[in-house]
């Protein structure tokens, strides 16, 4: 299971979504759900793995686009907010909400880009645990939720994507980006609801 990027800097008032202008409202609201999934997932025994976007201190893993397109939205990457440095490893608003912290154990991918396998080690990761079929969750659906789907599904994976465990900035964004998944077949994989996918999960821990 991966769950993708449920940091205050997204999910809390005053981190840097909030800074943007977004509706975190949105945002907060899949938290509960995340954490259904997290306890359907440890019981099921799902190795879980949480990532967290942000940049090193000195910005020197941020590309100068990124951070430039940071600075024109009202929120530059690395300025000072209400808990921190804006998506810099280490702060206070970089790390997951208090409901959803990682047990000793999970894997925690920190990483500089919106998909999870670029300059990380998720990759190595998964193909040395022979891990082919993967659950999404977590932030934004439009964005790094979905640069992750696609990256997992580049290299083999099959996913499943959870679409109230998801959210976008935007609900006309929620439901696009969840459409995609389903044309040509399912190219990128299939889309669940929470319900589902614990029954999937508990389903599955009684046959096993």
């Amino acid at each position: 299971m991966l769950v993708i990027d449920m940091q205050r800097d997204f999910c809390s008032p005053g981190g840097y979504a909030q800074l943007l202008g977004l509706d975190i409202s949105r945002i907060q609201a899949v938290v509960g759900k995340v954490g259904q999934l997290l306890l359907a997932a440890r019981t099921a025994g799902l190795m879980v793995v949480h990532t967290r976007e942000g940049h090193l201190p000195d910005l020197s893993d941020c590309p100068p686009s990124k951070l430039q397109r940071s600075i024109a939205a009202g929120a530059a990457i690395g300025s000072v907010g209400p808990m921190g440095r804006l998506l810099i490893q280490g702060e206070y608003g970089h790390d997951f909400v208090d409901e959803l912290q990682p047990l000793p154990g999970e894997v925690v991918i920190d990483k500089p880009g919106y998909g999870a396998f670029y300059a990380t080690r998720l990759g190595s990761l998964l193909t040395e645990r022979n891990i082919e079929h993967l659950i999404l969750c977590g932030v934004t659906t439009e964005v790094c939720v979905h640069s992750t789907l696609r990256e997992a599904v580049d290299r083999g994976h099959r996913c499943i994507t959870v679409s109230d465990a998801t959210a976008a900035s935007q609900p006309e964004h929620q439901a696009s980006a969840l459409s995609m998944i389903g044309v040509e077949g399912g190219i990128f994989g299939r889309v669940t609801s929470t319900a589902a996918c614990v029954t999937m999960l508990m389903s599955s821990q009684q046959e096993a």
